[in-house]
């Protein structure tokens, strides 16, 4: 038992520097986004300029600052040791680099859930309740674009032009599906929104749903892998 907590607290350690390394050493003021943002939106909503309902939480109360924040910490997985000059010395972790890039992703994600849910308990107890089940639809998508913003980076060995490529994508996407209020394309929409397809069957939303949560799974894993295999061709990311 000693063991298993000494491993876990040595994991936990793990993942507070990955954040340090990601977010700074006050990763958590990241957690004053949500305040911030559902501010602002009820700002909107007062002045009617833009009112939100149940069913478009998930897109525009979840995924999109999600999303927003995945760019942010995505780019700066590993193109932040390329422009660091500390690449070389990862290359030297027991195990190999996949483990830094790891622990780097699983820390991203540790600081964005915590948001997630400030944002829902905001929207929930000063505008009005929505199905938990966004909660899963609005960090699949702020995942995804972690993941984009990785390899992004990674391939064009730049945070900024990993962001700038990521962010184009982000908006083409949010000018194509509504950020999930629009079409539907579930088989390419990581802000798929089941509550917003009116004019399709019970049986169909299912089916898309179920289409587009295992579609995002393959999408993120494919990337990933690319992501890092192009992260362990050390004299390609060295040759900058």
């Amino acid at each position: 038992m000693r063991r298993f907590f000494q491993r876990l607290f040595s994991r936990l350690e793990l993942y507070r520097l990955a954040a340090t390394n990601l977010a700074g050493s006050k990763f958590y003021l990241f957690l004053l986004v949500a305040p911030i943002y559902l501010g602002g939106r009820w700002v909107l909503d007062y002045l009617q300029w833009n009112t939100v309902r149940f069913y478009e939480v998930q897109g525009e109360i979840l995924a999109l600052p999600l999303a927003c924040l995945g760019i942010i910490f995505g780019v700066r997985i590993i193109a932040s040791e390329i422009s660091s000059h500390t690449l070389e010395i990862i290359y030297t972790v027991p195990g190999g680099v996949s483990r830094v890039w790891w622990a780097k992703l699983f820390a991203a994600i540790c600081i964005m859930i915590p948001i997630e849910l400030m944002l829902a308990a905001g929207f929930w107890l000063f505008f009005e309740p929505f199905p938990l089940l966004m909660l899963y639809g609005g960090l699949q998508a702020g995942v995804f674009y972690l993941c984009v913003g990785m390899a992004f980076a990674t391939l064009f060995k730049s945070e900024v032009g990993g962001g700038i490529a990521t962010f184009a994508l982000l908006l083409f996407n949010g000018f194509v599906t509504g950020f999930g209020n629009g079409p539907s394309l579930p088989l390419v929409n990581p802000f798929f929104n089941p509550w917003t397809q009116w004019n399709a069957e019970p049986e169909q939303v299912i089916a898309w749903s179920v289409q587009n949560r295992i579609a995002m799974i393959l999408y993120m894993a494919a990337i990933i892998s690319l992501a890092f295999m192009r992260s362990n061709r050390r004299e390609k990311l060295l040759s900058v």
